[in-house]
C-alpha cells in the first residue's frame, strides 16, 4: 500500500461565520477522506483551515508551506484582494517548484484577486482590477442579475443546478468517469470568475469550458498545467486553476446545508431532483487528488 498523500483545504479568510469559511467545504473534505485503495485502505489525510495571521502579518503555515508535509494545496480564495501575503504567495510559489500540486479557485469580479501573485498559476487567473483578461471583448457583465457584480460574472446557472461541462479535444484525464465515459455535469454558480491558459506557459491549457445561460457565451472552467521545468530548473508540481470555488462549496451540492446571508439569488433544484448528476463533480474531485499528487 502507497503511503497516505497529505492535502490541506485551506481558505484565504480567518473565521468569520456568516462567510466562506473552511466548514462550508466539508462535503468535499468527507469525499476525499473517503477515497481509498483496492484494499480498501484511505488514500488521503485531509486537514481543512482557514487563515490564521500572526503578528508578522501572514498565516504562520502558509508562510512555510514549502517546508509541511503536505503533499497538495486545494486553495480556496475567498477573500476580496487581501487574502494573501507576499510572504505566503511566495511560499506558495516555493511549494510548487519542489513538485507538489496546487489547486487554485476564486470567483466573481475581484474576490480572490490575492491569488495574482502565486508564481506561474496566478497569471491564469483575472479579475476585474487585477491582471484583467487579455482579450478585452471579455471584458463585460455577462450576470444580468446581481447587478452589485461586475465581471468577470459569468452565469452558468443558478447555485442548486448543474451546467454542462465542454471538454477540449483531446479530453484530459481529469475529466474521465471511472468507465472511460467523460464528465457532462458541473454545479452551476450566478457567476463564475475568468480564467485562461498563460500564453508564454506551454505546460497550461484548457481542458474545460462552460456556457452562460445568459448570453450564451463560452468561457473558461478549468485550467490545467502540467508537470514542467521552469527557467531556473525546478521541476513544477501540477497544478489547477479553477474559474469558482462555488464548484466545491457544500451550498453547491446541497443547498439545504446553507451559505453566507451576502448570496441572495435563489437557488434552483436542479441537484437535488437529480442527485445521481452529482457524482460527475465527485469524480472530478476524485482524479484531481491523483493527479496532483502523481
Amino acid at each position: 500500500m502507497k503511503d497516505r498523500k497529505n492535502i490541506l483545504l485551506q481558505t484565504t479568510i480567518p473565521y468569520i461565520e456568516d462567510d466562506w469559511h473552511v466548514a462550508r467545504f466539508s462535503e468535499l473534505q468527507k469525499h476525499l477522506e473517503s477515497i481509498t485503495d483496492s484494499s480498501g485502505a484511505q488514500l488521503y489525510n485531509v486537514t481543512a483551515r482557514n487563515r490564521e495571521v500572526d503578528e508578522q502579518g501572514s498565516d504562520p503555515l502558509l508562510r512555510e508551506l514549502d517546508k509541511s508535509d503536505f503533499n497538495e494545496l486545494w486553495l480556496f480564495a475567498v477573500d476580496s484582494g487581501d487574502g494573501l501575503s507576499t510572504a505566503e504567495c511566495e511560499a506558495i510559489t516555493r511549494f510548487r517548484r519542489l513538485g507538489r500540486g496546487l489547486l487554485s479557485s476564486r470567483d466573481h469580479m475581484d474576490l480572490g484577486s490575492s491569488l495574482c501573485t502565486i508564481g506561474g498559476v496566478g497569471l491564469a487567473h483575472h479579475f476585474h482590477t487585477k491582471n484583467p483578461d487579455p482579450n478585452e471583448a471579455q471584458r463585460m457583465r455577462d450576470d444580468p442579475e446581481t447587478l452589485t457584480i461586475d465581471y468577470p460574472n459569468y452565469h452558468s446557472g443558478s447555485n442548486g443546478d448543474y451546467q454542462i461541462v465542454r471538454p477540449a479535444d483531446p479530453v484530459h484525464e481529469l475529466l474521465c468517469r471511472g468507465d472511460g465515459t467523460t464528465i457532462e455535469y458541473f454545479p452551476a454558480h450566478p457567476h463564475e470568475g475568468s480564467v485562461s491558459a498563460v500564453p508564454d506557459d506551454p505546460s497550461s491549457h484548457v481542458i474545460a469550458t462552460g456556457t452562460s445561460t445568459a448570453t450564451g457565451n463560452g468561457f473558461n472552467l478549468i485550467v490545467a498545467f502540467e508537470k514542467s521545468r521552469d527557467s531556473h530548473g525546478n521541476d513544477l508540481g501540477r497544478a489547477i486553476a479553477e474559474s469558482s470555488f462555488h464548484h466545491f462549496v457544500d451550498y453547491n451540492w446541497d443547498t439545504d446545508l446553507g451559505c453566507p446571508s451576502g448570496l441572495t439569488e435563489k437557488p434552483g433544484n436542479g441537484i437535488k431532483e437529480d442527485l445521481h448528476r452529482l457524482d460527475d463533480v465527485k469524480r472530478y474531485v476524485t482524479n484531481v487528488a491523483r493527479w496532483l499528487a502523481d
